[in-house]
């Protein structure tokens, strides 16, 4: 995944327009605080430290850029070298580990001024939703008093989780999931570069479950061929444990078809030696549902009972009492339709 992570803003595949006004941004020496948030894998590490090599020449990098990630800090290394005057730092999850490092490393980094050498610092803050109410406030001081030769990159999956006195402070970017359009191509030039042996379904089952994550993708495509050296279709969907479509159009088969005994026996069996989850299959069962051709009023039924069991192996419940309670929704839904007709 590293090996292929964009060097510069163009090589970036998705969000033209926030990339075009980031560029402008650098291009007029603006930049602003930034706050890019959105699903794990859409770019957004790999556009600040675009940003970052693009702003700052190798050798200045340990002085001017400072990253801070899942409790470890240190100068960033995009050229692909070590760290070699790097601090690294582990903290623990204790309630004082996000204020401590405000206090410390980032305070100290932002309140030093760069000597024969004109423009700001750059303190990129990854993982930024995993710190602390009292950390946040901390770094919202720090930001407020060293505007003036530092700038903040703040980087998070969840916009919610970031105190609204930071939010206000910086510019916001939303990274929304990749499209299949954008992804393709880029998985293409992976395939291409390593020489790969993709069949075309094996593609879409990629793109597809990776579900606009390009890292995601990337991992997918690489234990396939490593497990099983060519990446179809099928392999795709054993290699990540997800079920196949042949897999539940049977399911969903059985469960129609079939007596209550006979339906839960061989999903059982087939559980067991596939290794498949049961929020898989009422995932994947849940698309079939708006694909078949339902009475209106029996498949609103039958969704709600879905839903609800979906919460209930959410709450952790028993997997053999709510595969029970699937089977017997659908047999009612089988009965409904019948006495209908």
């Amino acid at each position: 995944v590293e090996k292929y992570r964009p060097q510069a803003l163009s090589e970036l595949v998705s969000h033209r327009d926030i990339l075009s006004t980031v560029q402008r941004f650098i291009s007029e020496d603006r930049l602003p605080h930034l706050l890019l948030y959105g699903p794990p894998g859409t770019g957004k590490t790999s556009t600040i430290l675009a940003c970052a090599k693009q702003l700052y020449r190798e050798r200045e990098f340990g002085s001017m850029v400072l990253e801070v990630s899942g409790g470890k800090w240190g100068p960033p290394h995009p050229w692909g070298h070590p760290q070699t005057h790097a601090v690294s730092l582990q903290l623990n999850a204790s309630d004082d580990r996000g204020i401590d490092i405000v206090r410390g490393p980032i305070l100290s980094f932002a309140s030093t001024r760069t000597i024969f050498k004109k423009g700001f610092k750059l303190v990129i803050l990854d993982e930024a939703d995993a710190m602390t109410q009292d950390a946040q406030n901390a770094l919202r001081r720090v930001i407020e008093k060293f505007t003036e030769n530092t700038r903040f990159c703040l980087i998070c999956n969840y916009l919610s989780k970031i105190i609204p006195a930071l939010q206000s402070r910086c510019t916001r970017f939303r990274f929304g999931p990749l499209t299949p359009e954008l992804m393709v191509p880029r998985l293409r030039h992976v395939i291409q570069e390593e020489g790969v042996d993709v069949s075309e379904d094996g593609m879409k089952a990629l793109v597809t479950l990776s579900s606009g994550d390009m890292r995601r993708a990337l991992n997918i495509l690489q234990s396939t061929t490593m497990a099983f050296g060519k990446v179809t279709e099928e392999n795709v969907y054993t290699c990540t444990g997800h079920p196949l479509k042949s897999d539940i159009a049977n399911i969903l088969d059985w469960m129609l078809n079939q007596d209550f005994s006979t339906a839960y026996r061989k999903i059982t069996e087939l559980k067991t030696l596939k290794g498949l989850a049961l929020q898989d299959i009422l995932t994947e069962i849940h698309l079939f549902v708006h694909r078949v051709d339902f009475p209106p009023s029996v498949r609103i039924q039958l969704l709600i009972k879905m839903a609800d069991i979906e919460y209930r192996l959410a709450a952790g419940t028993s997997e053999k009492i709510q595969l029970s309670s699937l089977v017997a929704a659908f047999q009612v839904t089988r009965d409904l339709i019948v006495a209908e007709a």
